[in-house]
């Protein structure tokens, strides 16, 4: 083997005028939004470790660093080519090709165009040098999105990871702010690092590979926690139950997706034993919740004794016992995140919020001596609280990200670990009266809750989650067969947030003479509804009187406009009979109607998201 050179570098050092190749016998860019969401989630909590605001650009030098793992490559006729990490610097791309557009030209911009992007004897080039990504990455680069259903599976996957790291960064504005921007890119770039290994031709690099990923080098967490608990385990016979217990639960829980299984243990561990977390301040260690999370075979290693893990028997009940028995909830809790469950509903709605902390929460308060009854009920008792909770933070415009969460999520975890279903309730319930944040605004004054709720870049995915469950709610109340999933699902007849008022201005200057103040008002949460994407396309320009009779073939909400909703409808007209909530017909859409109906949705909301759902959850267990 020829001369093989590896060696830390920061991303400025890996892609600052740098072209990289991909030969055609490389896969597909394909990393799913939850790689994508993790990666940003780490950044952000890491970047978030050492930030402080008022403080000076140069402190960021002093900022810890993180590691993304290494890349492989190899060097031939003068040009270097990924033998692997192209879907993590892909998406580095992406991310920086963002924060590139969002910086705009303000004077302290960090410079990340080299790192996109470099010209070489005139031309130009991205720094992964892919032809059939370079229209897409072009258009991406100066602001456009086109259609891209007939192109290639990379390009579709770039696109769509380009609107989900756009979406992320909404959700994380809050965090990193106009003020906090720089600061963040100067980290990202400097003392974000990559491990490149470089090796003189491809054979030697992918000798490299193979042996990193197919010959114990590249172990997870995951593999030295099952090689340590099974080594402690003496007797023969219990052994190999034990790894035949293993190796199934593993099985079951990746048919689930990627990385599942170890996700799943990670919820178990953190659900179960985890009993600190780190100090929300500059420069603080992982305790027990972040080590779990990032290596909990060491953590394992580190407080066997602690948990009662002191002998072959105690390590054998360990996996056949404890860990298939919350590998298994958690198990039933991911699949009824993704499709709604009966009786585990408000899972799903949790999972709406792209809530990822849930797990452990839903796991914490599980016993084994529980009735499968008990067990249902506690899982539904903790989605509950978080969907209410979750709900009023989407409109105080509360940040939901994993750094903003994490902490408060331990605290609520470890206050619930084993708890009875009564006692369990009890504590849910004082948390939501002590969380200072209702729909009415937050107890310090800074949010004015429903008031202020309007649509932005930030609020539009939770609108619209809000959307999809009152509207599901007001059918299933009704008496029509409805599921906020029917709403939310993407791809082919998904639905969209439709302002009731067309774009056009002018049509209101009798009430708004400032252009601005019609705009600002048009997004107010009491102007939207939920419609397919078919139906905006075809109506949505179309003055309110014009369009409001097309409401009568759709769902419930936009349906209620209309007069003809309110004949020979009885279980419509009885769910307001008996809720007394103000449904009229609105014949035309003014400013005054627009307040009226954002009124309606408030009360509406409060039906949804109401506490005493969780008293319901005591039952006579």
């Amino acid at each position: 083997m020829k001369t093989i050179d590896g060696k830390a570098r920061t991303i400025n050092e890996i892609l600052k005028g740098k072209r990289y190749g991909i030969d055609y016998y490389q896969r597909e860019y394909r990393w799913e939004k939850k790689q994508v969401k993790e990666l940003v989630d780490d950044l952000t909590e890491q970047f978030m470790q050492w930030y402080r605001p008022g403080s000076q650009r140069s402190e960021v030098e002093k900022y810890g660093n993180y590691f993304l793992g290494s890349i492989i490559l190899s060097e031939r006729d003068g040009n270097k080519y990924i033998v692997d990490g192209q879907q993590r610097l892909t998406t580095i791309t992406l991310l920086l090709l963002l924060l590139h557009r969002r910086q705009g030209n303000r004077l302290d911009r960090v410079k990340l165009e080299d790192l996109i992007l470099s010209e070489r004897y005139g031309e130009r080039a991205f720094n992964i040098a892919v032809e059939e990504r370079r229209a897409i990455m072009h258009s991406l680069f100066v602001g456009t999105v086109p259609d891209t259903g007939d192109a290639s599976e990379s390009v579709q996957t770039i696109v769509a990871r380009y609107q989900d790291l756009e979406e992320l960064l909404g959700e994380q504005a809050e965090d990193i702010d106009d003020a906090a921007l720089p600061f963040f890119c100067d980290w990202l770039i400097e003392k974000v690092y990559l491990i490149e290994i470089t090796a003189a031709s491809d054979d030697d690099a992918y000798v490299i590979f193979e042996t990193m990923n197919d010959r114990g080098l590249s172990l997870t967490p995951l593999d030295m926690l099952k090689g340590y608990l099974l080594a402690k385990i003496e007797n023969v016979g219990q052994r190999e139950q034990a790894t035949r217990v293993w190796r199934e639960r593993i099985e079951s829980l990746r048919k689930l997706g990627k990385d599942e299984d170890t996700d799943a243990v990670k919820a178990w561990l953190r659900a179960r034993y985890a009993n600190s977390v780190r100090e929300r301040r500059s420069g603080s260690e992982n305790k027990d919740f972040e080590r779990i999370g990032t290596e909990f075979h060491r953590w394992l290693g580190d407080h066997a004794e602690e948990i009662g893990l002191k002998s072959g028997d105690d390590f054998f009940r360990f996996i056949h016992d404890d860990m298939v028995f919350y590998t298994r909830q958690y198990e039933r809790v991911r699949k009824a995140s993704i499709k709604p469950e009966d009786g585990l509903e408000p899972v799903y709605h949790v999972a709406a919020f792209n809530f990822t902390l849930q797990y452990p929460l839903l796991l914490a308060p599980l016993s084994f001596s529980d009735s499968k009854e008990v067990i249902d009920r506690k899982i539904r008792a903790v989605a509950i609280f978080l969907d209410i909770l979750l709900a009023r933070r989407a409109v105080n415009y509360l940040s939901m990200t994993y750094g903003a969460m994490s902490y408060a999520a331990f605290l609520i975890m470890r206050d619930i670990r084993g708890l009875g279903l009564a006692e369990l309730v009890d504590t849910l319930s004082k948390r939501l009266d002590d969380q200072g944040c209702t729909f009415d605004g937050t107890s310090d004054g800074r949010r004015s809750g429903f008031d202020g709720f309007v649509l932005n870049q930030w609020s539009k995915r939770y609108i619209k989650v809000l959307l999809a469950r009152m509207t599901a709610h007001l059918e299933q109340a009704s008496g029509i067969d409805s599921s906020a999933a029917k709403y939310l699902v993407e791809g082919r007849g998904r639905y969209e947030i439709e302002h009731i008022w067309a774009a056009h201005p002018k049509r209101h200057r009798d009430e708004f003479p400032s252009e601005a103040d019609f705009w600002e008002y048009r997004d107010r949460f009491g102007g939207l509804l939920l419609l397919p994407k078919s139906f905006n396309g075809s109506y949505g320009d179309l003055d309110y009187e014009k369009k409001r009779k097309h409401y009568v073939s759709q769902n419930l909400m936009a349906w209620s406009l209309h007069e003809h909703c309110y004949e020979r409808n009885p279980g419509f007209l009885s769910f307001v009979e008996k809720t007394g909530l103000p449904f009229r017909p609105m014949e035309h859409f003014r400013k005054a109607d627009l307040d009226e109906r954002q009124g309606l949705y408030r009360q509406l909301a409060d039906q949804v998201w109401a506490p005493a759902r969780l008293n319901a959850e005591r039952g006579s267990a």
